[in-house]
Order: structure tokens, then C-alpha cells, then sequence
């Protein structure tokens, strides 16, 4: 340990440098030293910058270059310390000499112990501390995935909700690009290994016995990088693209009923299925007509005197009018059903029925000859036939007898 130089030296600062000092500071040495560093190339640069400048992935791009190096390593290490504000103030208490301030092992606090006659535990421990899931993880994302669900929203009329229909969807969907497969790069050149993590998709930085693992910010976690991009997709490998499928609304669907089309959503990724077309039913509402499940709901006007006499009325339903014969004295409010006249049942030839309630309308304008035999009736019934004014004033004489 005595021939390293002083942290706080290697970063060209002094102790009282915060946090984005350090960090600042950190960037503009590991920028000079770095042996992968090209001057004429500006994408490469922009992409380092962007880097939490990790020794391990960094420090062997140059074999040519072993001072350069050497320094980069130096600059890591400086900034792993300083960066930390446990490690920083044992370093500016012991130096060198303090815990956790170097040593063999490096990132692993089991270093340089042979596990290998613990049959399967060393492969766990390799794996926690050396490392070893970035295998697993690449496998992972270079496994087949399902495409992406595409989802479209279908307006329907309560009509052809009610007893199905035929429409033509028309919905946009991204597609492999046809000019490059689906590689993003221009025709007759291929995606490259990413540099910075070596086509792992990983940047992995050790911190004490404590290994992060994050996403390599130049490549996005593909492992790959594309210098000359397809002029179709940008480099994207996808574009997006108009389709239309012709679809059979079945008769009996609902409100936000999804009906689902598989394989008709956007393309898998290495090798894998597509992802489904999620068709979401929008049913407007109806002038007449209330759905409750497979019944529906209706109100009847009728007049004072088919109430009171009975009377076959006109009852509409979604096919057509039906007859159907009230009894005498019926009251307002009073709920009929008719058989097999709702909505088909989803997958099903059974129907719901169809339910009306009858609304007792009192007539505005009569002429005198109509009030004065109004007056005869009320003042000949003496009341008998009015059960609920009856019953009512029953009630308020027993109230006030009390």
C-alpha cells in the first residue's frame, strides 16, 4: 500500500471537496485516461460520459496502452472511496491502513478462498460476490418474449350490441421493419457488440464486498450497438403500420367487454409469439331501453281511462312491437313482463325477458263536459274505488282519534 498515491492527489482535489466534486471531478479524469478513448469519434465519447465509469468493464480496453491504464484503475479506486461517506471517513482517518481500504479480494469479501469442495455452495457464492448471474440474465433477455398487446376501442350501437354485427377494424400496429428484418441496422452492415459492456447488456460496479448491477446506458440492456442505422426505422427495427381485420361482433356484448384476437398484436422478440389485438366494446346508450344483464328495461305511458278500464297497448322491443293487454285498474308504477323479448345471452341462444313499467298519465286540458262527468264518477264512487286514498284516510283518522 505505500506506493499508492493519495486519493484526494489521484482526483486533483482537496478534503473539503463534496460530493459533486468528487463526482466531477472523477469524470474528467477517467475522460483523460481512458484507453478506448478515440478523439474522432464523438458518439463514443458522448456514450462514455453518460458511463458510471466502472473499473472492471473499463480497465482492459487498451492492452496497448498500460499507464493509461493504470490510472484509470487509480481514478476508480480514488472515486469508489470518496464517493462513499463511511469509506471516505476511514480513509481520512487511517489512510491506507484503514478497514475495508484494499486488500486481495477486491469486491468480494471471501476472496481467495477456494470454495470448490463445497460441492453446489461455490456456485453460489461465485454467483453472490463474483458476479456469475450476469450469464443468467443475458440468457433471460435473449430468450423469446411475446409481442405487445395492441388494444382498440369498438363503439357499437345498443342494437348491434344487443344481436351481434359485422364490422372492419381498422387499428395501427408496430411491425418488424421490411427494409432491415428488424435489425435497426442499414442494409448490409449488422448490429455491433456493444463496447462498454461486451455485449452483456450489463454494468456491473463493485463497492466494498457490494456488486450493483444496472442497465448499460449506450446500448439500452441489448448488448448491442448500431452504427449506421436502416433509413426506414431509424434504427428502431420497427415501424408502425395500418392494418384492418374484419370482425363478428357476437350478439349479447356489453359494456367494456374485451373480446380478444390472437397472434394480431405486435411481433415477438427472438423468435417469440405475437401479442393479441384486445378489442374493447363501447355500447351508446339507448332512447327507450335499459339493459340490467340480459333483461331490459322499458316505461309505457298510457291514459287515465286504459288504466282504469284495462286496454291492449303497443309494447316496442328491439324487434318490432308486441300487443299486450293490461287488466282494468291498473295502477302506476306497475311492472309487466314479457317472455324471451331481451338480449341474447353471450355464447347462448337463451334471452333475457323484456320488463315494462306503466306510467299512469293524468290528462291536462278537458273540456267541461269532461270535468262535470268527472265529478259525477268521483261523487258516485264516494271513494270505494280508490284502495290507497282509502287506506290513506283510514290511517289519518286512527291518527287523530288517538
Amino acid at each position: 500500500m505505500a506506493n499508492k498515491r493519495d486519493y484526494y492527489e489521484v482526483l486533483g482535489i482537496d478534503k473539503n471537496a463534496t460530493d459533486e466534486d468528487i463526482k466531477r471531478a472523477y469524470r474528467k479524469k477517467a475522460k483523460e485516461c481512458h484507453p478506448d478513448l478515440h478523439p474522432n469519434d464523438k458518439e463514443a465519447e458522448a456514450r462514455f460520459k453518460e458511463l458510471n465509469e466502472a473499473n472492471e468493464v473499463l480497465s482492459d480496453k487498451n492492452p496497448g496502452d498500460k499507464e493509461a491504464e493504470e490510472k484509470f484503475k487509480e481514478a476508480a479506486e480514488a472515486y469508489d472511496v470518496l464517493s462513499n461517506p463511511d469509506k471516505r471517513a476511514r480513509y481520512d482517518q487511517f489512510g491506507f491502513d484503514g478497514p475495508d481500504m484494499g486488500g486481495g479480494a477486491g469486491g468480494n469479501p471471501f476472496g481467495g478462498m477456494d470454495f470448490s469442495g463445497m460441492g453446489g455452495m461455490g456456485d453460489i457464492f461465485d454467483q453472490l460476490f463474483n458476479g456469475g448471474m450476469g450469464g443468467s440474465a443475458q440468457a433471460r433477455r435473449n430468450a423469446p418474449r411475446q409481442g405487445n398487446d395492441v388494444r382498440y376501442e369498438l363503439r357499437l350501437t345498443f342494437e348491434e350490441a344487443a344481436k351481434g354485427c359485422h364490422k372492419s377494424v381498422e387499428f395501427y400496429r408496430y411491425e418488424n421493419c421490411a427494409t432491415c428484418g428488424g435489425s435497426g441496422a442499414k442494409p448490409g452492415t449488422q448490429p455491433q457488440t456493444c463496447s462498454m459492456c461486451k455485449g452483456t447488456g450489463q454494468i456491473r460496479q463493485s463497492g466494498g464486498w457490494m456488486t450493483t448491477v444496472r442497465t448499460c446506458p449506450a446500448c439500452g440492456g441489448s448488448g448491442k450497438v448500431i452504427k449506421d442505422k436502416c433509413s426506414s426505422c431509424g434504427g428502431s427495427g420497427r415501424v408502425r403500420m395500418r392494418r384492418t381485420l374484419e370482425l363478428d361482433v357476437p350478439a349479447g356484448v356489453d359494456d367494456n367487454i374485451v373480446l380478444s384476437k390472437r397472434g394480431q398484436g405486435e411481433p415477438g422478440a427472438n423468435g417469440g409469439p405475437n401479442g393479441d389485438l384486445l378489442i374493447q366494446i363501447t355500447v351508446k346508450p339507448h332512447k327507450l331501453f335499459r339493459r340490467e344483464g340480459t333483461n331490459l328495461r322499458l316505461e309505457v305511458p298510457i291514459s287515465f281511462t286504459q288504466a282504469a278500464l284495462g286496454a291492449e297497448i303497443d309494447v316496442p322491443t328491439l324487434d318490432g312491437s308486441v300487443k299486450y293487454t293490461i287488466p282494468e285498474g291498473t295502477q302506476t308504477d306497475t311492472e309487466f313482463r314479457i317472455r324471451g323479448k331481451g338480449i341474447q345471452q353471450l355464447g347462448s341462444n337463451n334471452k333475457g325477458d323484456l320488463i315494462f313499467k306503466v306510467r299512469v298519465e293524468t290528462p291536462r286540458r278537458l273540456t267541461e263536459k269532461q270535468r262535470e262527468l268527472l265529478r259525477q264518477f268521483d261523487g258516485d264512487d264516494n271513494g270505494k274505488q280508490y284502495d290507497q286514498r282509502k287506506t290513506f284516510i283510514d290511517k289519518v283518522k286512527e291518527l287523530f282519534d288517538k
